[in-house]
């Protein structure tokens, strides 16, 4: 397994930049976060924005690599993409969201994509999963775009923020898989 960098690596996509998330990002990330969907696709709050900023910012080998999505002139956050490391076993867990005004787009695909390929040449790992409500079709046109195949559901698998636990579908990458 590669060792991941204590800092995080800025990805440059052209017209998007994923780059570590900074204070500055407190108004745009408060304003995503009371978004009805994000709220509703997303577990119950349970740390304040700078919180959620200082975790995406650690990359403490071993724990996760994660970004912010903007522009590349430095404009509001779009959206946020991470991935959860499990060294011992080579695997991660993606997650993502966009802010209302990228939806539709292709910044979370593009932004999905890009994380998991940091994560399999970077980081090293072997095999991402992406889950997410079955409910939630944007989710999984996301997932399926960026490349993740569909394995299955898991029953009542997740509690999100409207309190209930919901089925999700389970999607995953390996490091061979094309993009």
């Amino acid at each position: 397994m590669a060792i991941v960098p204590p800092q995080c690596v800025p990805l440059d996509l052209g017209d998007l930049v994923l780059r570590a998330p900074v204070l500055a990002d407190v108004p745009a990330i408060t304003a995503a976060f009371t978004d009805p969907a994000l709220q509703l696709w997303s577990p119950p709050a349970a740390v304040t924005v700078e919180e959620w900023i200082e975790e995406r910012a650690d990359w403490s080998p071993g724990r996760r690599v994660g970004w912010v999505v903007s522009d590349p002139s430095g404009g509001p956050v779009l959206g946020s993409v991470s991935v959860r490391v499990d060294t011992a076993a080579d695997n991660g867990m993606i997650g993502y969201w966009t802010a209302p005004p990228a939806r539709g787009r292709g910044v979370a695909t593009r932004s999905v994509r890009a994380a998991a390929r940091f994560a399999f040449d970077v980081v090293g790992l072997h095999r991402i999963e992406l889950a997410h409500a079955v409910e939630n079709a944007a989710s999984c046109r996301v997932a399926e775009v960026a490349g993740f195949t569909l394995e299955g559901t898991l029953r009542e698998a997740y509690l999100y923020g409207d309190g209930r636990r919901h089925d999700e579908h389970l999607h995953a990458r390996l490091r061979n898989d094309p993009l």
